[in-house]
C-alpha cells in the first residue's frame, strides 16, 4: 500500500474527523471563540472599512444568498457575505489571537455561516462546531511547520496564509467532500494565500481576513465541482513552504476508531479587551500600573509634569508608530496605546476615534515617548513583556512591567467577562432579544438542531426592533 503524502493525509483527516472526537475542552474553547468572533464582527459592521466593502459587494448578485451580520434586510452571494463578515471581524483588530501567531476564528466562522445558509439540508449546531474545529486545527498544524511562525511576524500577515487554508478545510468538511476533494480544496486555497505585512495599520488589513474566508469557501466549492490542484501542495518548499524559511511539514493522522488530539486542547487563544494589535495589551496594562504607582505617590498630579516616558517592548517594526494619524495606525502603535492609558486611565473602543487621536494633550505626551527593545525581550506573544517607565520634572521615576495581560491564554478571560464583552459589542447593533439569542444558541450550539437559528438572531437589529415596537404600539 502506497504511503500518503502530507497533503493527502490532511485531506483524509479533514474527511475522517467526526463529532464523537470533539472533546469537552475543545467544545468549550471553540464556543467561546465563536461568541467572541460574532461580537467583534457585529461591532465591526459600524466601521468605515466594512461599509466600503459592503457597498462594493452589493454590486454582485446570485441565485444563492447569505446574511450580512447585523443587517436585517441585506443579503449577498455567499462568497461576498463571507468576505464582508470576515472584514467586520477584523476591522478593529478586536478578534482572537492564537499561538503561533494568527487570528484563527475570523477566517473560518464567516465562511461556515455563509455556506450553511445555502445548503439544501441545514447543518446542525454540532456539524457547525465540527467544521469550525477542523478549520482551526488545520491552521494550528500548518503554523507548527515552522519555528519562524512562533515569533511576531515580519514578512506576511499569518491569517492571509493559514486562514484561507482553514476556511477551505472547514468549508470542505461542512460540504462533506471526499478525501481527494478535501486535498484539492487545500491546493486551490494555497494559490489564494498570502498578504504582505506592509498593509498592516491600514484599511486593507481587515481584508486579509475577509479574503481568507471568501477564498477558502470558493476553494472548497471548486473542489466539489472537480477542480484539481497539486496533491503535494503542503509537501514541498515550492508549495506552502514558500511562506517559511524553515518549513518542515508532517502528516495529519486520524483514525475514526480512536481519540484525536486537538491542538486547541493544549493551546488556548487570547481574547482582547481593547480593539488593538495583541502587543498593545501588554503595554496598556503596564502603563495603567505605572500610572497607579504615580497616583499613589503624588496626589493631584498633573500629567503635563511628565518629562519622559520609556517603553521597553519587543522588536516589531509594524507596531512602532510614534505619531499615528489614523485609527488603524493607532491600533498598531505602542506609543499611542501607552499614552492613551496614561492620559485617560483606560483604553476603549472610542479611544481610536479621530477626535481622540488628535487631542493636543495626547500629541504632547506622544512627543515625550521613547521606545527601547531590550535583547531579552523576545518577539513572541508567548515570551514577550512590556515595561513602562515615567520620569517627572522633579526626577521621580515610576516603573511597571506586564508579562501576561488579562485575556492572554495564560490568564484567560472569565466566562462572565467574555459574555460581557460580547454583550457590549453586540448591543451596539442588535436588540436585546438578538443579543441574548446569540449567547444562548452559541452556548448550546452542540445541541442545536439547525444552525440557521444563529443567523436569525444575528439579523435582529436594534433599528428593526424599534420599528416593530413602534408598529405594535399603534
Amino acid at each position: 500500500m502506497l504511503r500518503k503524502g502530507i497533503t493527502e493525509s490532511f485531506g483524509a483527516a479533514i474527511h475522517a474527523l467526526n463529532t464523537t472526537q470533539l472533546t469537552d475542552g475543545v467544545i468549550n474553547r471553540s464556543k467561546r471563540m465563536m461568541l467572541d468572533t460574532l461580537g467583534v464582527g457585529l461591532l465591526g459592521t459600524r466601521t468605515a472599512v466594512f461599509n466600503k466593502a459592503l457597498a462594493y459587494s452589493q454590486l454582485f448578485t446570485s441565485h444563492e444568498s447569505s446574511s450580512v451580520w447585523g443587517k436585517s434586510e441585506i443579503t449577498l452571494p455567499p462568497h461576498y457575505a463571507a468576505f464582508v463578515n470576515g472584514i467586520a471581524v477584523h476591522s478593529m483588530d478586536f478578534d482572537d489571537t492564537w499561538h503561533p501567531a494568527t487570528h484563527p476564528s475570523g477566517a473560518v466562522l464567516p465562511a461556515l455561516l455563509a455556506l450553511a445558509e445555502t445548503l439544501p439540508s441545514q447543518p446542525s449546531g454540532l456539524d457547525l462546531l465540527l467544521a469550525f474545529n477542523v478549520g482551526i486545527e488545520v491552521q494550528g498544524r500548518l503554523m507548527r511547520f515552522s519555528r519562524e511562525a512562533y515569533n511576531i511576524p515580519e514578512r506576511f500577515h499569518p491569517p492571509s496564509v493559514v486562514g484561507v487554508m482553514g476556511s477551505a478545510a472547514a468549508s470542505a468538511k461542512l460540504l462533506g467532500l471526499s478525501p481527494a476533494q478535501c486535498t484539492n480544496a487545500l491546493a486551490i486555497a494555497a494559490s489564494s494565500a498570502g498578504a504582505p505585512l506592509a498593509n498592516a495599520a491600514t484599511q486593507t488589513k481587515p481584508l486579509h481576513i475577509g479574503n481568507a474566508a471568501r477564498r477558502g469557501l470558493e476553494a472548497a466549492q471548486l473542489a466539489q465541482r472537480g477542480l484539481e490542484g497539486n496533491p503535494a501542495i503542503l509537501d514541498v518548499n515550492c508549495g506552502f513552504g514558500v511562506y517559511y524559511k524553515d518549513y518542515s511539514p508532517s502528516a495529519m493522522a486520524v483514525s475514526a476508531s480512536s481519540d484525536f488530539k486537538w491542538i486547541l486542547e493544549d493551546q488556548d487563544v487570547a481574547f482582547k479587551r481593547i480593539p488593538a494589535h495583541l502587543g498593545m495589551h501588554w503595554v496598556v496594562d503596564a502603563a495603567l500600573a505605572a500610572r497607579a504607582k504615580l497616583e499613589n505617590s503624588v496626589r493631584n498630579f498633573d500629567l503635563s509634569q511628565i518629562r519622559h516616558v520609556t517603553l521597553r517592548v519587543p522588536p516589531s517594526k509594524y507596531v512602532d508608530c510614534p505619531f499615528p494619524a489614523t485609527e488603524h495606525q493607532a491600533r498598531h502603535s505602542f506609543q499611542f496605546n501607552a499614552s492613551c492609558a496614561l492620559l485617560d486611565n483606560k483604553v476603549t473602543v472610542s479611544s481610536f476615534s479621530e477626535a481622540q487621536i488628535n487631542r493636543p494633550a495626547l500629541k504632547e505626551l506622544l512627543s515625550k515617548v521613547e521606545v527601547e527593545t531590550p535583547k531579552d525581550n523576545l518577539p513572541s506573544f508567548d515570551k514577550m513583556y512590556c515595561e513602562v517607565e515615567m520620569e517627572t520634572d522633579q526626577g521621580q521615576r515610576y516603573v511597571a512591567r506586564c508579562d501576561t495581560f488579562y485575556g492572554h491564554w495564560r490568564k484567560p478571560l472569565s466566562q462572565k467577562d467574555l459574555v460581557e464583552k460580547f454583550s457590549v459589542n453586540a448591543s451596539s447593533v442588535l436588540c436585546t432579544e438578538g443579543v441574548e439569542g446569540v449567547i444562548d444558541v452559541t452556548g448550546n450550539i452542540e445541541r442545536v438542531r439547525e444552525c440557521s437559528i444563529l443567523g436569525s438572531y444575528l439579523r435582529m437589529t436594534s433599528s428593526q426592533h424599534e420599528q416593530l415596537y413602534s408598529t405594535r404600539s399603534l
